[in-house]
């Protein structure tokens, strides 16, 4: 005796995703014109990623150096709560790049190169060297 199976309606039905408003603030992740960034490395001075603003779009990001892996990129979360952080005090991107600088410690996991504030063209440049080998 076999018992045929209903299929159940709800299974059927389509899911909607309404979008909530509200959240932590956060910077901008794109722009087009030109940003600041920061080299961040680890304490033997390897490279593990960028952080960048441009305040022009209010955007900010971090990008880690894909080479330095799950380290690196476990390493960068650090780096990217201290943007969210600063956004939510509403401190202006380049702001924040500025209080990374002042707070930075050579003694942590990771630290801001010294020297290291530079000026790129666009975020498409900082994204290049956070891809190469």
């Amino acid at each position: 005796m076999s018992r045929e199976q209903r299929p159940n309606p709800r299974l059927n039905e389509d899911l909607l995703f309404n979008e909530a408003p509200g959240g932590p603030p956060r910077y901008s992740p794109m722009t087009a014109g030109p940003v600041h960034y920061l080299t961040i490395a680890d304490r033997e001075g390897e490279v593990i990623g960028y952080a960048w603003a441009n305040d022009e779009d209010d955007a900010a990001g971090w990008e880690v150096r894909k080479a330095g892996g799950d380290e690196a990129f476990n390493k960068g979360a650090r780096w990217a709560r201290k943007l969210h952080d600063a956004k939510a005090r509403g401190v202006a991107p380049t702001a924040a790049l500025a209080e990374m600088i002042q707070e930075s410690d050579l003694t942590k996991s990771s630290h801001v190169v010294p020297g290291s504030l530079a000026e790129a063209p666009n975020l498409g440049y900082v994204e290049g060297l956070a891809n190469q080998e």
